[in-house]
C-alpha cells in the first residue's frame, strides 16, 4: 500500500471519527434551552401552623406562588399556572374564608409576563400542574390547546360538588407514575402523591444550570421539607413522607437543586422573568 493511499485512508478515518463525535455531541445536547420563573401570585398566610402542625402556631408568613415556563427544542412547556389573572383586578386580593389561609394578590398577570418575552398562550403546546388546588390551576384554560399532563388519580379526584377539576374538552394525558415528557430525559414528571392524591413534581435538566426539581407543594417552605413536616390538610401523611424522600433521593442522585414553589425566601434569591436560567 502506497503512502498516498494510506494518507487518504487516514484522512477518511479522521473525517468519520469527527462526524461521529459531532453526532454524539448533538445527541447529548439537552432538549431544554431556557427556564423562566414567573410571578404567579403573592400573599400572606394568616397562620403557618396550618402547614406545620405543632410548629409556628399563630405565626404569619409571606407566601409566593410560582409558575415555570420552559423552552424545549420541541416547544414551550408550562408548569403550574398560579392563581387566576383576574385577581389582579381585586384591590384587596382574594381573601379566604379561613383567616389562617393565604390572602392572595396578583401583582403581575401571567398573560403580561408571557407577552414581555414574546410568547403567545397559543405557543404553549404542553403543560403540567403539580396538583389541582386553585392556586396552581387558576389559568389552565388560558391554554386550551395545550396537552395537560396530570396524574390519573388527581384527574379523577372529585372537585367541589363532585364537579370535574378541568374542562372535559381540555386535551389531557393521564399519567400513572413518572413520565419523560419529550423522551430525552430533559423534562420528567415525578409522581409525588400525598399533598393530594395525584400530586406531582418536575425534574428539569438544564444545559448550564444543571438539574432542578420543582417540588410543587410536596413541601410549602424549606423548613418543612428539612424537618419532614406534613400539613394536617394533606391527603395522606404516609404518601407525603414517601414523596419527600423520593425527592431527596432524586436530588442526591442527580446532584440537583430543589426549588420550592411557595418559598418566598428562596424565590427572592432567584432570577425572575424576563431573565432566565439556561
Amino acid at each position: 500500500m502506497t503512502r498516498k493511499v494510506m494518507s487518504k485512508i487516514t484522512l477518511v478515518l479522521a473525517v468519520a471519527a469527527f462526524a461521529l463525535s459531532t453526532q454524539a455531541a448533538f445527541a447529548q445536547k439537552p432538549g431544554v434551552e431556557k427556564l423562566y420563573i414567573m410571578n404567579c401570585g403573592e400573599g400572606v398566610a394568616g397562620d403557618i401552623g396550618r402547614w406545620s402542625p405543632g410548629v409556628n402556631e399563630g405565626k404569619s408568613m409571606d407566601f409566593v406562588d410560582t409558575c415555570y415556563l420552559i423552552k424545549h427544542a420541541k416547544g414551550w412547556f408550562l408548569w403550574d399556572t398560579g392563581i387566576p389573572d383576574a385577581i389582579a383586578a381585586m384591590p384587596n386580593g382574594l381573601v379566604p374564608a379561613d383567616p389562617k389561609a393565604v390572602t392572595w394578590r396578583r401583582p403581575k398577570t401571567l398573560a403580561s409576563q408571557l407577552e414581555q418575552i414574546g410568547v403567545e398562550p397559543s405557543d404553549v403546546k404542553a403543560m403540567g400542574v403539580s396538583h389541582t388546588h386553585p392556586d396552581h390551576i387558576g389559568n389552565v384554560e388560558m391554554f386550551p390547546q395545550a396537552t395537560l399532563y396530570v396524574q390519573k388519580a388527581e384527574y379523577d379526584w372529585p372537585g367541589a360538588n363532585n364537579e370535574p377539576r378541568f374542562k372535559p374538552s381540555h386535551p389531557v394525558e393521564l399519567l400513572n407514575g413518572d413520565k419523560d415528557v419529550f423522551g430525552d430525559g430533559s423534562i420528567t414528571v415525578l409522581s409525588t402523591p400525598g399533598h393530594t392524591p395525584g400530586h406531582q413534581s418536575l425534574m428539569v435538566r438544564l444545559p448550564k444550570t444543571g438539574v432542578v426539581v420543582l417540588s410543587g407543594d410536596a413541601a410549602h417552605f424549606r423548613d418543612n421539607y428539612d424537618n419532614r413536616r406534613v400539613p394536617a390538610i394533606n391527603f395522606s401523611k404516609e404518601q407525603s413522607l414517601a414523596s419527600m424522600q423520593k425527592i431527596a433521593d432524586t436530588i442526591s442522585k442527580e446532584e440537583a437543586q430543589l426549588w420550592i414553589n411557595h418559598d418566598k425566601a428562596q424565590r427572592d434569591t432567584q432570577k425572575m422573568s424576563p431573565e432566565f436560567y439556561d
